[in-house]
């Protein structure tokens, strides 16, 4: 279903009926991806006495789940800087618009001793001249098996510091990738590309140069039939107020 829409004065054409979701669903079984040292989510059927809140156990005309998970750790997720600040901030206040024009680029992490880094120069060449509202990062080599991973301990790739002043600079207001963090995992709390982009100094007195409208998605996968180039981002979270929330990231290809 081919539809013209106008966005910021432009006309730009999509078909709706081709999606490309670049989230990953929530299961609770090994399958689904962790980091940060946690379990699995866990998904259970309501018990109350003797009644199970689970059709298939004769004791209920519904099925009514439990689900314990935390977003950071289990699957796509979108966080705003309340992630990182001493004061409260929630992503669901700082997200009120829902679709953005965005790049997907593919980069393999450059090796610096034991780490693999994505640096500016990298994501400069790959935009060329181009300024997207929201920036799509995939990671490479890129398999399956990330949808599946155990992150903890294993020292993901991450983003340079230097990288996420220029993302900031060039005035991403969304930065999307396919890691569990845009930082190194273990970095002794600095945290510096989460505050490069955010523009955040001082986490106990965010200053109004702060990007409070601005997010970082982490944890999504990109498929490999999905290339690189232009697209529009309908970027979906859950009404929680809380500093990140699980999401659905959705691409339509531009025509």
């Amino acid at each position: 279903m081919k539809t013209t829409i106008l966005y910021q004065n432009k006309t730009i054409q999509i078909d709706l009926s081709k999606p490309l979701d670049i989230s990953i669903s929530l299961t609770n079984d090994a399958q689904n991806p962790i980091a940060w040292y946690q379990g699995v989510p866990e998904i259970t059927p309501v018990k109350m006495g003797d009644w199970i809140g689970k059709v298939s156990e004769g004791k209920s005309s519904t099925n009514f789940n439990n689900i314990f998970f935390n977003p950071h750790a289990h699957g796509t997720h979108t966080e705003c800087l309340g992630h990182i600040t001493n004061d409260f901030y929630s992503v669901n206040q700082a997200l009120k618009q829902f679709f953005f024009t965005a790049e997907v680029i593919s980069v393999y992490p450059e090796v610096f001793g034991e780490d693999l880094i994505i640096t500016k120069e990298q994501v400069e060449v790959l935009l060329e001249t181009k300024r997207p509202e929201a920036l799509i990062i995939r990671t490479l080599p890129n398999k399956e098996y990330k949808k599946h991973l155990n992150y903890s301990n294993t020292n993901p790739p991450f983003l340079s510091e230097e990288a996420a002043i220029f993302i900031r600079e060039i005035k991403v207001l969304h930065l999307l990738i396919d890691l569990p963090s845009v930082d190194k995992e273990h970095d002794e709390g600095k945290l510096l590309a989460h505050k490069a982009f955010w523009n955040v100094k001082d986490v106990y007195q965010v200053n109004e140069t702060a990007r409070f409208n601005a997010t970082i998605t982490e944890m999504i996968y990109v498929d490999n039939a999905i290339l690189d180039g232009s697209y529009l981002l309908n970027l979906q979270i859950v009404s929680f107020e809380n500093d990140a929330s699980p999401s659905k990231p959705v691409l339509y290809k531009m025509m």
